[in-house]
């Protein structure tokens, strides 16, 4: 497919890194637009029904939203291999729940890890600083005003969860995928499905930040995370 594809993301947002290793891994060239957090002033005219939400995803005229829906299309829109939805209708289930596993416990945590502390939390900031192209005084109030409205967030995710530990909540997360995952190349089997790729946008959108080595310190999650990398890699060649 020809047409211009273009991703409006937020640096930090692991549903946004979630659709850049979907697009990284069918090898699709993209446009990135990052997206003020405050203002969202730089996202495109979105359907009605639509949260003014990242990410959202342009491919010519068709705007896409939702970090799930995104990657359920793409095969559509992007035959190419590898494919996020397996033909067997069995694995296929068994993606779709794992992915949405994901979305709901793991993604929900890291931001427990990412704003816990002041020092992680200034860390952030000073990340979405570099990566946004905003005002001077956007940028500054990103790295000032940041981390206290992080460590905010955090303190409210693990609230409404229920839990006071999010590195223990991470934990529980990572053993869980590691008892999927067992002894194969990925966590559904034999085929890379997009599971596989919405773990890796969580795992992606931490490379900053000290869980990040823990994370890859689990020889199994470390040896399936080099297998997605190679992929990726094998697609951008």
């Amino acid at each position: 497919m020809n047409a211009p594809v273009t991703l409006y993301q937020f640096t930090l947002c692991p549903f946004c890194n979630k659709v850049r290793a979907a697009l990284d891994l069918k090898g699709v060239e993209y446009q990135m637009i990052e997206v003020s957090p405050r203002t969202k002033v730089e996202l495109p005219e979105l359907p009605e029904a639509a949260p003014r939400k990242v990410p959202v995803l342009r491919i010519g005229d068709r705007v896409l939203y939702d970090s799930t829906d995104i990657l359920m299309e793409l095969d559509g829109f992007f035959p190419q291999e590898p494919r996020l939805l397996p033909a067997n209708e069995k694995m296929k289930a068994s993606a779709e729940e794992i992915e949405a596993w994901v979305d709901e416990q793991f993604i929900r945590a890291l931001p427990t890890v990412i704003y816990g502390s002041w020092a992680n939390a200034a860390r952030a900031a000073r990340t979405i600083g570099r990566a946004g192209k905003f005002s001077f005084f956007q940028g500054v109030g990103v790295k000032v005003g940041g981390p206290a409205v992080m460590r905010l967030v955090a303190g409210r995710i693990l609230k409404k969860a229920g839990r006071t530990d999010g590195r223990a909540w991470v934990t529980e997360c990572l053993d869980q995928f590691e008892a999927w995952l067992g002894d194969s190349d990925f966590v559904c089997g034999t085929e890379m499905t997009l599971a596989d790729v919405a773990m890796l946008g969580g795992i992606t959108c931490v490379e900053e930040f000290p869980i990040y080595e823990d994370i890859l310190s689990r020889p199994r999650i470390a040896a399936w995370h080099a297998r997605m990398l190679g992929l990726r890699q094998t697609a951008a060649a």
